[in-house]
């Protein structure tokens, strides 16, 4: 039991800087595109993606990216920037599809 307290402390309070800090506000940021997208999906009763969706994804995923590269985390680099393409090209099909059709 002594192993695991020593470990949590070295992880949650020896670690604690304003990276961490980052990186928590990232993830919740990150997160917080689930609970739109739930929220949208509930009051409507059918899955759906609002814009707000990709906005968190990007805000999110940019903090994260920043993040990972202090860390030096190339899993994390590599899979937040590949994501941040994805996030960008679905706002722009979004915005595109927009311009054709004022109604959406």
């Amino acid at each position: 039991m002594s192993a695991l307290l020593d470990w949590l402390h070295s992880v949650f309070v020896v670690q604690f800087d304003f990276w961490i800090i980052l990186g928590f506000f990232a993830q919740a940021m990150f997160m917080m595109r689930f609970v739109i997208q739930w929220i949208a999906s509930e009051r409507v009763g059918r899955s759906i993606v609002p814009v707000a969706f990709w906005f968190f994804s990007i805000g999110g995923g940019v903090l994260l990216l920043i993040y990972a590269i202090q860390r030096k985390d190339p899993v994390f680099i590599a899979g937040q920037g590949l994501g941040l393409i994805i996030y960008f090209r679905n706002l722009w099909l979004i915005f595109k599809e927009k311009r054709r059709d004022p109604a959406i």
